[in-house]
């Protein structure tokens, strides 16, 4: 009986991604568009196989098309490029910083970015002394009106965009605390913008509060937040000002002169 070989099946689909790379590598060798007769010639493949791919690759925004038959690398490779160094620059500058913080509170510090309609969490200090289960790990999602660095981005949009997303998500609560009504939310919004730091009052999870303060790099764009995480007897206003002052050293290591000041 003759034996199947596991590789038989990958091999196609190892070709077709080395394929694409060979298609994003000749693009990326040139600023001006280039045409599927220059591609094909370049890469050795045949015009049917590089039109398939390139098409495929312009569904998904990697590729542009500016006119019938001409193709060029896409905005999503940009934002893609733009997403993982903001959020690589924004973790080295941060976790030093962070341990620091941690340190004089003795509860988790939290490092979150923005991702659509939620916030991803990228980094974590903690220690079991803290007396908190941590809840949400690296790599965890939460909606952004749910959470203290979530409303600071909600509060960086105008109002038409906090009233979209609204739209979208509908508000959805997780628990009695949870603000699920858009007048609400915007009157929290009016709040973080003042203060400069927002809370989450057990409005994510039962029993665990939070504050967050911005980071905000070289061009002055809020690019991820700070926030500490504390069950809800231990959460202490008094740590605000520790709080924006570890952000604002986060800021300026990013490039932000405001935070220098």
């Amino acid at each position: 009986m003759r034996k199947s070989n596991p590789d038989a099946h990958a091999t196609p689909t190892i070709q077709v991604i080395e394929r694409m790379f060979a298609l994003i590598d000749v693009l990326a060798s040139r600023e001006e568009a280039m045409s599927l007769k220059q591609i094909s010639e370049q890469t050795g493949l045949h015009p049917s196989t590089t039109h398939r791919i390139l098409n495929d690759l312009a569904s998904g925004r990697f590729v542009d098309r500016p006119e019938a038959g001409s193709y060029r690398l896409g905005m999503r490779l940009l934002e893609l490029g733009n997403l993982v160094k903001g959020r690589l620059n924004v973790r080295d500058a941060a976790l030093e910083p962070m341990r620091e913080l941690h340190k004089l509170i003795q509860q988790p510090v939290n490092l979150s970015v923005r991702q659509g309609d939620e916030i991803v969490y990228i980094e974590r200090t903690y220690s079991e002394r803290s007396g908190m289960q941590v809840v949400r790990a690296i790599g965890g999602r939460a909606p952004l009106h749910l959470t203290s660095v979530g409303k600071l981005f909600l509060a960086a949009d105008d109002l038409v965009r906090v009233r979209a997303y609204a739209t979208r998500t509908g508000l959805p609560g997780h628990t009695r605390n949870s603000i699920t009504q858009l007048p609400v939310l915007e009157r929290e919004l009016v709040k973080t913008r003042q203060l400069g730091v927002s809370v989450d009052n057990e409005e994510l999870e039962t029993g665990v509060r939070c504050m967050a303060a911005g980071i905000y790099d070289d061009q002055g764009k809020l690019v991820a937040g700070l926030s500490i995480s504390a069950p809800a007897d231990r959460l202490d206003d008094s740590w605000q000002p520790k709080l924006k002052s570890t952000a604002s050293h986060i800021s300026a290591a990013l490039g932000n002169h405001e935070a220098k000041r």
